[in-house]
């Protein structure tokens, strides 16, 4: 069962189009990935799933229905976990999801009964009594969750759920992603952390100036630069090298500088590493350490949208 179709979607403010005739599905019980970086179109288009923009065109299927014609219905069983925290600062961890709770229809026996289900899912329980604005950012964030599954949604979506906190609340809400999903409820992910994506998400959809330019697994995207193979070199003096020269050299496709690593993906039937070695003691830059790595997700993603995810 497709929980969500997306078919030639579009969208303008006025002669900028932030999303360019996208289409992509999401299948029952998947993980799926939406990634892209800054500006791509990703915001807007989970905007607009969920009803806050309206599309220039193309259609959305939710629950195999017309957004356009059942929405209201269609909203009871989406759960919304934005990036911008929705929790009131005044209230308490259990007043926040207590209103969000009763804004689903939720009363009486039931409601008592679903604040205790999402505080005790997100561990804070013991918190429960506490404001929210004395929290930690990565307390905020569990809240922010805990008020968009209190309606024990089937589809739930995510946007930059783990920005800006601390490793320990990170993990607490990645175990949280596995949890909904094993519990039967679909999750539409995004994020600027690769690894998460990785580590989360069965199918993914690469997003770049409002276009999908890839989508797939991990696996099928990783094919589409298997003609390629990365070199990872560790250098000393990294003020020295010059970038643009690096991916002039003959066959290389792209490169990440991480601190004093080079990351450079280049086409398999080129035999360059010659010409890259020559290069860095031209510029008396130091090698500790070179060889071949795997092809990860990051790599298919620089090469192609031609920057890094957090760029």
């Amino acid at each position: 069962m497709k929980i969500l179709n997306i078919n030639n979607l579009e969208k303008r403010y006025g002669n900028f189009l932030a999303v360019d005739n996208i289409s992509l599905s999401v299948e029952k019980g998947e993980v799926f990935g939406l990634l892209g970086p800054n500006g791509a179109g990703k915001s807007t288009t989970i905007n607009i799933i969920i009803g806050l923009l309206k599309s220039n065109g193309g259609e959305i299927q939710i629950f195999e229905k017309e957004q356009k014609e059942y929405g209201k219905e269609i909203k009871k069983k989406i759960g919304i976990v934005p990036q911008n925290l929705a929790i009131y600062r005044e209230l308490s961890a259990e007043e926040n999801i207590k209103f969000f709770g009763s804004i689903y229809g939720i009363k009486g026996k039931a409601l008592k009964e679903a604040v205790e289900y999402a505080l005790e899912f997100t561990g804070l329980l013991e918190h429960r009594k506490n404001k929210a604005k004395n929290f930690s950012g990565g307390m905020m964030r569990r809240l922010n969750i805990a008020c968009g599954i209190v309606h024990k949604p089937e589809l739930v979506i995510m946007d930059e759920p783990t920005v800006g906190i601390d490793p320990q609340s990170r993990n607490h809400i990645l175990e949280s992603v596995k949890k909904l999903n094993q519990d039967g409820c679909t999750v539409i992910y995004t994020s600027h952390y690769m690894e998460e994506v990785e580590n989360l998400c069965n199918r993914i959809a690469i997003m770049d100036k409002g276009k999908i330019i890839a989508e797939g697994t991990q696996e099928e995207l990783i094919t589409m630069v298997s003609d390629t193979q990365n070199l990872e070199v560790e250098i000393s003096d990294i003020k020295n090298i010059d970038k643009e020269e690096i991916l002039n050299i003959k066959g290389v496709k792209s490169l990440i500088i991480k601190d004093e690593v080079l990351n450079i993906n280049s086409l398999r039937e080129v035999s360059n590493l010659n010409l890259i070695i020559d290069y860095l003691t031209s510029k008396e830059v130091k090698i500790r350490n070179i060889g071949y790595t795997d092809i990860n997700l990051e790599t298919v993603f620089l090469n192609l949208t031609g920057r890094n995810l957090r760029d």
